[in-house]
């Protein structure tokens, strides 16, 4: 089974993909995932992906695709797999159509203004990488890391200002990829009105479409 998982920044793709690929084990692909390691091991693509991700712009296309074909070809991913930030333009999409067939999109709609909320409330540790929510996921002491006890930090593109840009980016460049894929192939969409809406509760309505495609029993 061959996913893709599309929303908005801060719509909840991460927490999405990481409970389905829990329940179909089959792996997770996060672009995010994998520009982040090469920006911690700071490697010569990790120093140009940083400067994009900094000011909340999306990473060329080419870099993108080169770095998503090498990732799908390995041979944890014969079973199928969910990519997670990935096709985020028409350009990503036509070219991942040459590469694989995707069997069907996952799409979460969340409002802006519940978005801008629930990133700028993210906290994520700088020893281990846990991520928490002042909102709804907090830590056990302030500022503390309830794992390791590493210190927590919001990252510069959680940050209202960048949120905003991402999120306009967003809006540009990657819901056109929604029509593309309706002449293509199923999409699932799955609304989240609320700040706190419970995941399990959005994960069930997931599984819930994939069974109506007969994709899982």
């Amino acid at each position: 089974m061959k996913l893709i998982m599309l929303g908005a920044p801060g719509s909840g793709k991460g927490t999405q993909t990481s409970r389905l690929k829990s329940i179909f084990n089959i792996p997770a692909i996060s672009t995010g995932d994998i520009f982040r390691n090469e920006i911690k091991e700071s490697t010569e693509l990790g120093k140009k992906i940083k400067k994009y991700l900094d000011s909340g712009q999306l990473v060329p296309d080419k870099i993108v695709i080169e770095v998503i074909r090498e990732r799908i070809n390995q041979p944890d991913c014969k079973n199928g797999f969910i990519l997670d930030g990935f096709p985020r333009t028409l350009e990503q999409a036509r070219a991942l159509d040459e590469i694989v067939k995707i069997d069907a999109c996952i799409n979460l709609s969340v409002p802006k203004e519940i978005i801008v909320k629930r990133l700028s409330a993210r906290r994520v540790c700088k020893n281990c990488g846990a991520v928490y929510n002042l909102l709804v996921l907090k830590p056990k002491v302030d500022e503390i890391c309830d794992k390791c006890g590493g210190p927590l930090y919001q990252r510069d593109d959680d940050k209202e200002s960048v949120i905003e840009e991402r999120f306009r980016v967003y809006e540009k460049q990657t819901e056109p990829l929604l029509e593309y894929y309706k002449k293509r192939i199923p999409v699932i969409t799955v609304t989240c009105n609320s700040v706190d809406a419970p995941p399990e509760l959005i994960t069930e309505q997931i599984v819930a479409g994939l069974k109506k495609l007969n994709l899982v029993s």
